[in-house]
């Protein structure tokens, strides 16, 4: 509540009544939804992984980047030698066709590429589309109707042709998996900023902003002390819900060519070149796939969960724990 509106409320010697802790009831409400807190357990461990990456390839005296020719079968066109792609002690999960590199090293490092971009990504997304979405529903109606215009030409675009686009006139120098983020970011901002504008044009009609604005405050300060805290929950739910979607943008940019490029892994890179292995080395193609389907799979449940938490009287489209016995306890 304003600052303002509680001022002139304290006039009146009517005392309210302390308001009850909602990162409590956020929490509780997630705790009862065990498939959200198990997605949970699933990206901590992903997350996890990626950060020890250099310690977890120490221990099995491997890394991402070095040749194994001795490994591969040149005279049956560079198939892993020994079974199952070549697992042994000394690579835990065998190495790669034609060049011997070692796959646990290759998926874990990937691992750090791919969730990296994705959250970088999202971050760029959200910061946009807040600061796009406020300005338009604050501002007079020329602000407003020329931000929404392009809002809707930004989101009329299609991501991935545009996306190609940009990535075909960087030059090759620039670092990838930065250009990758930043791309994504750039052109998918639109959906954030459009329901951050709708979110703003509600909330400002209510008393307590009303009541900032008579008090003299500043629209920047408004926003900031008044407007965010109630968007907080918006765009954290739909944040949670764009991670996984830049995941596999992420994936198909680098299945295309277009984006991180060899030497450095990430999971869409390591399919590029496997999906002609998938009979002669079928763990090739299985690992990089299995790890992002469990990957989006997590981040979606886990989305949905903080979307139902956050929102308690919304239905769960997952229907993750949102029964009426666990509502009740929330």
């Amino acid at each position: 509540m304003s600052e303002a509106l509680l001022a002139s409320e304290a006039g009146t010697g009517a005392q309210a009544p302390a308001p009850t802790s909602g990162a409590r009831q956020f929490w509780r409400r997630l705790r009862a939804q065990r498939a959200a807190l198990v997605a949970a357990a699933v990206v901590a461990l992903l997350v996890l992984v990626a950060l020890a990456a250099p310690l977890l390839t120490a221990i099995e005296g491997q890394d991402p980047s070095t040749y194994h020719p001795d490994l591969i079968d040149s005279g049956r066109g560079g198939v892993p030698i020994g079974p199952f792609g070549g697992i042994s002690a000394e690579h835990w999960l065998g190495v790669e066709p034609q060049t011997g590199r070692d796959l646990f090293a290759r998926l874990v490092y990937g691992a750090r590429v791919s969730l990296g971009v994705a959250l970088a990504a999202t971050l760029v997304q959200v910061l946009l589309g807040v600061g796009i979405g406020i300005a338009a529903g604050l501002g007079n109606r020329l602000v407003d109707q020329v931000l929404s215009r392009a809002t809707d030409v930004i989101v009329a675009m299609p991501l991935m042709v545009l996306s190609l686009a940009l990535m075909a006139i960087v030059p090759s120098g620039f670092p990838r998996p930065v250009l990758v983020a930043l791309v994504i970011g750039l052109v998918a901002w639109g959906s954030t900023a459009k329901i951050v504008r709708a979110q703003t044009i509600t909330l400002k009609e209510l008393d307590y902003v009303a009541a900032a604005r008579l008090s003299g405050w500043s629209t920047w300060r408004i926003a900031r002390r008044e407007l965010l805290p109630g968007l907080a929950a918006p765009v954290i739910t739909y944040a949670a819900l764009l991670v996984p979607l830049n995941i596999t943008v992420e994936a198909a940019l680098s299945f295309l060519g277009v984006g991180v490029k060899p030497p450095t892994a990430s999971w869409g890179q390591m399919l590029t070149s496997a999906d002609i292995w998938y009979q002669a080395a079928p763990q090739y193609l299985l690992l990089p796939a299995g790890a992002l389907f469990v990957t989006v799979l997590a981040l979606t449940v886990l989305g949905d969960g903080v979307r139902t938490a956050l929102d308690p009287r919304a239905a769960s489209r997952l229907r993750i724990g949102t029964g009426e016995k666990r509502e009740g306890k929330a």
